[in-house]
Parts: C-alpha cells; sequence; structure tokens
C-alpha cells in the first residue's frame, strides 16, 4: 500500500512525526496516492464478487476508497481506521447518511467496531502493504481482533508489495530505508509474507493472486507528496527532516521522470485470500 502507495497503515496507534501535517497529509493521499491501489482493488472485488449480500469489514479504510467501490456494487461496508483526518476525508466519499449502505468508525481495534445488531462479516479486508515495514505482528493481531466479527468461510484478504526486481517503487523507498533506524526502515517483501501474517492469526490461505499497480504522477513534486503521504518516510523524517527527505526522493525519483515532466513506476503487488476457520 497499502495494504495502499504503500501502507496504508492499519496500527496508526502511533502519532505522526511531529513534521508532518496529518491533515495535509490524510488528503495529498486520497487526492494522489490511494488510486494507485485501484487495479488491486478491482481485481479483488471481481475475483470474490463483491456485490449484493456482501457485508464487508474493511480495516485501516484509510479515506475510503476501497469501501466505496464495494458499496458501489450494492455491498454494506464497515470501514474502520484510528485516524480523524482519513475518516473525515471517507465520510465525504461515502456520506452515511446518503443511499450507499456504509458504515464509518474511529478505531485501531476491531473489537470496538462489534455491534450486535450488526450480521457477520463475509469479507474482510486489510490494504496494509505487509512487507512494507516489519510490523507484521500488529497487523496479525488485528486481524485475529476481527475474527470474531466475520463469519464461518468468509474471506480474508491481505496485500503485500510484489518482488523488488518487479517493483521499480523499491529503489525509490531505499531512501526510506537509508535515513531512518534500521529497525524502523523500509525491507523489501519476502515471499511468504503474507502466509505467515495469515497461519498467524489462525486464517486458512485459499488463494492468491499478481496485480500490475503501476505509480503514475503528474510531475515530480506530487511524486513526493504521494509517497510520503504513504507513511513509510515518517522514520526518516523524525530522523532527519522533511526538507532532506524530500530532497532525497526527488533524486531518487529522477530515473522514472519521463520527457514531458510526468513520473511513472511500473510495480507489481500480491493479495492473499485466506478463509476464517
Amino acid at each position: 500500500m497499502t495494504p495502499t502507495l504503500v501502507r496504508e497503515h492499519l496500527a496508526h496507534a502511533g502519532s505522526a512525526p511531529p513534521r508532518v501535517n496529518p491533515r495535509k497529509r490524510a488528503r495529498d493521499w486520497s487526492e494522489i496516492q490511494e488510486r494507485m491501489l485501484l487495479p488491486l482493488h478491482e481485481t479483488v472485488h471481481e475475483r470474490l464478487e463483491v456485490g449484493p449480500g456482501t457485508r464487508l469489514l474493511g480495516l485501516g479504510c484509510g479515506s475510503g476508497l476501497a469501501l466505496l467501490l464495494a458499496a458501489a456494487k450494492g455491498a454494506t461496508v464497515t470501514g474502520l481506521d484510528s485516524r480523524p483526518e482519513h475518516l473525515a476525508l471517507a465520510r465525504e466519499r461515502l456520506d452515511p447518511d446518503g443511499p450507499l449502505d456504509a458504515r464509518l468508525v474511529q478505531t485501531d481495534s476491531p473489537a470496538d467496531a462489534a455491534d450486535d445488531d450488526t450480521p457477520s462479516y463475509t469479507l474482510v479486508t486489510a490494504y496494509e502493504t505487509v512487507g512494507a515495514l516489519d510490523d507484521s505482528d500488529d497487523l496479525g493481531d488485528t486481524l485475529a481482533a476481527a475474527l470474531p466479527l466475520a463469519a464461518r468461510g468468509a474471506a480474508v484478504v491481505l496485500a503485500g508489495w510484489g518482488p523488488p526486481e518487479r517493483c521499480a517503487t523499491s529503489t525509490v523507498l531505499r531512501v526510506a530505508a537509508k535515513l531512518a533506524e534500521p529497525r524502523h526502515g523500509w525491507r523489501p517483501a519476502r515471499r511468504d509474507d503474507l502466509e505467515e501474517v495469515a497461519l498467524r492469526a489462525g486464517l486458512k490461505p485459499d488463494g492468491s493472486g499478481r496485480v500490475a499497480c503501476p505509480f503514475g504522477y503528474a510531475d515530480t513534486d506530487s511524486a513526493v507528496r504521494g509517497l510520503v503521504s504513504t507513511g513509510l518516510f515518517d522514520a526518516a523524517i523524525a530522523a532527519t527532516d522533511r526538507k532532506q527527505v524530500g530532497k532525497e526522493l526527488t533524486e531518487s525519483l529522477h530515473p522514472y521522470r519521463r520527457p514531458d515532466g510526468t513520473v511513472w513506476m511500473p510495480n507489481v503487488f500480491r493479495y492473499l485470500i485466506a478463509r476464517v476457520p
């Protein structure tokens, strides 16, 4: 992500670094970066036949693009996220009082969203991009906490970066690893990241796939803003400053600039479908 892109981080319990403006970053995420995972969301929805009768729980829903796509197909959606800035944008999109069947809850714990009047969910999504940072333990714990809300046999979808050699953005993300403390920096995805998280949460893997999700930006400034909005560079910003990170990112993006000034980075994302036992 990411999971969106990036890492639209599910365990957003920690606050943003003091040099990051949460409102600006949320807006950059929704206007620039979130759409980069649109092919992933559409592929997952098509494979799982999301539509009327689907009851979807979106963990770390961010500003709600994936929920909007599902709701437009007739699904009943609930989105959880601990960041008020992102949820405010999701509410603008989904309008809980409008024609779409949507519910949004500010929380980082699925248990806080339990509702005796709500039927069990048939689909749970966690689009934090597993493997972007070494925080899969937190995601596994959150998934385990969400399982009591899901029906037996419900699908749970995890997402992560594909092989580094097929993700041009991996070279740019090394800036985060270089500038941040080693234990907080970015790392390339490992082959079994998704399966390890699923098994740790008590889920049964039931298929996977890969989707091309290129990152395309109008210019270098948009690319820097979009990438910073993912949260992947938070540790680097905290260790240095926003200006230094922006400078390093701009330099790393140079190979992906086109003659017209746009930035284009081909990427592949992987998703895993697991089942609630």
